[in-house]
């Protein structure tokens, strides 16, 4: 098939990559011509691990190509995936006007049917939105509008694309169920049907699904702090619930609360969709409240321990909001970060990918190490605050030489107090002592 893809961030490139890998002729297009030149000259704009390898495979065997010519791709393609982008507003809800700008300029260029499908996070009641601003822009166009929401995880997203255990087609005809088969041909498994529905169903599906997983976190970032104050270990008591088959041991590692594009604007998101129904998400909202108040729960512990020793130079590990991706959206380490300069004192911070990013935010506020030795150097003590695997297998007996007092935050849980403590460090968990 020849499909086209509307906007190159995580989503689109991903998924313009990866279906050209299933043999479709896939046309990406962006306004942005920066990025567009990024990608045609070989490098990618985000770090996403894997999908380099992929672009540049599928470039040269000619089934993937990348445009800014937005008509062009609307001819181009018997499909069309709506990638842009749905950033959240001030107010939570999604900002929808990249949606519909990309569905009123497919109304006024198709000149024969097509597909056109919701990849990104979009509310319930979006679809209908788009398939009424076709029939507004173009009442002769022939548009099957489809909510088709993605699953893909930042750091894991190209094979999460080629190894789904879903795929939710919500559409209004049956071409369009037929059609988007054609597309997922390549992907689909007896074992693995697609789930087809209608559009405000699938658009519930998506936000359903994170707002779960983002409540598993909250919940058991709850438990770490009262963990924390009645003594007991709470990777024991999450070990133990995660026992259980009707809980799954998945989404239950405590720490210092979520971040990223996806978890904290969806939940935003779907809290304001409730509201504009009338209704008060009150789970909702305690799950969004308490992992903005986890973010820097640590914080005061940390000032409390530099002033006892009369320290002033902290060092933190990890920027990004996960491993293995680039993407600082949402990331614990930035408000960490701000609250420990607003407060006095020295940071350093040291993370194998964002470097870079993070000093367009930061400047000279604060100083950069290019590896985990160099980062410690008379420092005070470590936050532990983004859990790539390089920080998982250091040696603290040496590390802790050039330090000026060894002392550790781990904020994600990663490491066993025992073994610190027999490298002479101080260790401090969430919901651990």
């Amino acid at each position: 098939m020849k499909i086209s893809i509307f906007g190159t961030g995580y989503v689109g490139l991903v998924t313009g990559a990866s279906l050209a890998n299933l043999g479709h002729d896939v046309l990406c297009v962006d306004v942005d011509e920066k990025k567009i030149h990024l990608i045609n000259s070989g490098e990618m704009p985000f770090y996403e691990p894997g999908l380099k390898e992929l672009v540049l495979k599928n470039k040269e065997r000619a089934r993937l190509i990348f445009s800014t010519d937005i008509e062009g791709a609307v001819h181009f393609a018997e499909v069309i995936f709506n990638c842009v982008g749905t950033p959240m507003k001030d107010d939570g809800s999604a900002e929808l006007k990249y949606v519909f700008d990309v569905t009123k300029k497919v109304a006024l260029s198709a000149k024969e049917y097509k597909v056109l499908i919701n990849k990104s996070t979009v509310p319930p009641g979006t679809a209908k939105k788009c398939q009424e601003l076709i029939t507004k822009t173009n009442p002769e166009a022939k548009i099957d509008l489809v909510s088709n929401p993605e699953f893909l995880k930042q750091g894991n997203a190209v094979y999460d694309f080629n190894h789904p255990d879903k795929i939710v087609v919500g559409a209004e005809s049956e071409k369009a169920f037929q059609m988007m088969h054609k597309v997922y041909h390549g992907l689909v498994k007896t074992y693995m049907p697609i789930i087809e529905t209608n559009w405000e169903t699938s658009e519930m599906i998506k936000y359903a699904n994170n707002a779960f997983l983002a409540t598993k976190i909250s919940f058991i970032n709850e438990i770490a702090n009262i963990c924390n104050k009645v003594g007991a270990d709470v990777k024991t008591v999450s070990k133990a619930i995660g026992k259980d088959y009707r809980i799954s041991p998945k989404f239950l590692n405590a720490g210092i609360g979520y971040g990223g594009s996806c978890f904290p604007k969806d939940v935003q998101a779907l809290i304001n969709t409730a509201k504009s129904h009338h209704y008060q998400p009150q789970l909702l909202q305690q799950v969004e409240e308490l992992n903005e108040r986890q973010k820097t729960i640590i914080v005061p512990q940390i000032i409390d321990k530099l002033k006892e020793i009369n320290g002033n130079q902290v060092t933190i590990w990890g920027l990004t909001f996960k491993p293995k991706t680039s993407d600082l959206r949402g990331a614990t380490s930035l408000k960490i970060i701000e609250e420990l300069i607003d407060n006095g004192f020295k940071v350093n911070i040291y993370d194998p990918i964002a470097l870079e990013e993070v000093r367009t935010i930061f400047s000279d506020k604060v100083t950069y190490s290019n590896s985990v030795k160099d980062s410690v150097v008379n420092s005070n003590l470590i936050v532990l605050v983004t859990e790539w695997d390089e920080f998982r297998n250091v040696d603290f007996s040496e590390l802790g030489k050039s330090m000026k007092t060894k002392i550790l935050f781990d904020g994600r849980n990663i490491y066993e107090p025992e073994t610190l403590k027999e490298n002479g460090f101080e260790y401090y968990g969430v919901g651990r002592k």
